[in-house]
C-alpha cells in the first residue's frame, strides 16, 4: 500500500526508554519486518491484536473542525511502548503494524480554503481515498482473525472501520459510539461528521448507539432524522450527568443490549472526554475514568470486534497526557477483551 508505513525495529528502539530491572511494554510487542500483503503477513502470527495508526486530519478539516488529529498516533506510541510489562499486560499478544499517512495531501489540502465550495469538494473527495485505505487494512486484519485497534485521525475513519469489518465478516455490523456528536450528518461528501450515515446508507452498519450525545450541539433536524431510524438509539450527556435522569451504568447496559446481538465496533471520540485536546474540545464531558470504564465494559463482550480511538489533537504541552489517556484505553481494552464473556 502506497500510504502505509510499517513500524520498524529501529523506530521502536528509538522510542524505548529502557531502565535497569524493568521490562517495558515495547520490548515484548510483535513486529513484522516486511509488508507485502497484510492478510498473508499476519494470518499465521501468534497475536490477538493488531495496532495501527491513522495520521491525518483531512476529514476533520473537511468538517470545519480544528486540525491536529494526525499527531495522536505518535503521541500514543511514545507512552504505550514505555509502559511497564507485567502480569497485568499482554504485550506479546500485540502486533504494532504501522500507520497510514498522507503528507503530500496534508500539505496541499489543509492550505485550501474550506469556506469555498470547490476547494471544500477537493478536501472531501480525498477523504474517499483514506476510506479505501482504512477499509482495506481493517478488512485484512479481521479476515486474518485478529482484532484491530485503530488510533488517530478524524471520526471520518469510522466509515472504513465499519465497512472493512462488514466486508471481512460478509455481514452488517453494529457500533457503539462514545461521542458528543452523532456523526450521522448529511451525505454531502465525506468528512468527519458523516462516517456513520454513509456506512448506514451503504448497508454496512445495522444497529447504532450514540452514547452521551450533547444536546446543545445536535441540530433539531438531525435529532428528527435519527428518531426515524429504528436501529439507532442514543442517550445524552445532560440526561446522565447534569439532570441525573438516568445513571451511567444502566445506560451502558442498555447500549450493550442494542449492539451485542452481532459483531460490534467500539468507537471512542475524545471530543466526549472533558478537557482533552481534540477537534472539538469540551469543558463539560465524561471523565477519563468513565471513558476507561466504558471501554472495559464493552471490550469484555465476545462480540467486540474492534476499538477505534479518534479525534484527539494533542498540542505541544498536552502530548504526554493525550498519549497516556489513549494508552490507558488501549490496555483497558486488551485486558477486558482477553477475558471475553457474553
Amino acid at each position: 500500500m502506497n500510504h502505509f508505513i510499517l513500524f520498524s525495529e529501529k523506530e521502536k528502539q528509538e522510542l524505548l526508554k529502557k531502565r535497569k530491572s524493568e521490562s517495558k511494554f515495547g520490548e515484548h510487542i510483535q513486529l513484522i519486518s516486511n509488508l507485502t500483503n497484510i492478510y498473508d503477513d499476519i494470518v499465521n502470527l501468534d497475536v490477538d491484536y493488531v495496532l495501527f495508526g491513522i495520521k491525518e486530519d483531512i476529514g476533520v478539516y473537511g468538517n470545519y473542525g480544528k486540525t491536529g488529529t494526525y499527531k495522536a498516533w505518535d503521541a500514543t506510541l511514545k507512552i504505550l511502548l514505555n509502559m511497564q510489562s507485567n502480569h497485568f499486560t499482554t504485550a506479546k499478544r500485540v502486533l504494532v503494524l504501522g500507520h497510514l499517512e498522507y503528507p503530500e495531501a496534508q500539505d496541499t489540502l489543509l492550505h485550501l480554503d474550506n469556506s469555498k465550495k470547490k476547494e471544500l469538494h477537493k478536501i472531501r473527495r480525498f477523504v474517499e481515498t483514506i476510506d479505501k485505505d482504512v477499509t482495506h487494512v481493517v478488512s485484512s486484519i479481521v479476515k486474518a482473525g485478529k482484532t484491530p485497534i485503530i488510533i488517530g485521525g478524524g471520526h471520518n475513519n469510522a466509515y472504513g472501520n465499519i465497512k472493512g469489518t462488514a466486508l471481512a465478516k460478509n455481514d452488517t455490523i453494529n457500533v457503539v459510539n462514545f461521542d458528543a456528536h452523532s456523526d450521522f450528518r448529511a451525505e454531502e461528501g465525506r468528512h468527519s461528521g458523516n462516517g456513520f450515515s454513509y456506512a448506514y446508507a451503504e448497508g454496512f452498519l445495522k444497529n447504532y448507539f450514540i452514547f452521551g450525545l450533547h444536546e446543545n450541539y445536535t441540530s433539531d433536524a438531525l435529532l428528527k432524522k435519527i428518531k426515524k431510524v429504528k436501529s439507532i438509539k442514543y442517550n445524552t450527556y445532560e440526561a446522565i450527568e447534569v439532570r441525573n435522569e438516568v445513571d451511567f451504568k444502566p445506560e451502558i447496559k442498555a447500549a450493550l443490549d442494542h449492539v451485542s446481538n452481532k459483531s460490534f465496533g467500539i468507537e471512542i471520540d475524545c471530543d466526549a472526554i472533558e478537557n482533552i485536546p481534540s477537534s472539538a474540545k469540551t469543558p463539560s464531558g465524561f471523565s477519563a475514568k468513565q471513558a476507561r470504564q466504558f471501554v472495559h465494559y464493552f471490550g469484555k463482550h465476545s462480540e467486540a470486534t474492534y476499538l477505534h480511538i479518534c479525534e484527539a489533537a494533542p498540542r505541544k504541552k498536552s502530548i504526554t497526557n493525550v498519549g497516556k489517556l489513549i494508552s490507558y484505553l488501549i490496555t483497558d481494552f486488551i485486558k477486558a477483551n482477553g477475558n471475553k464473556n457474553n
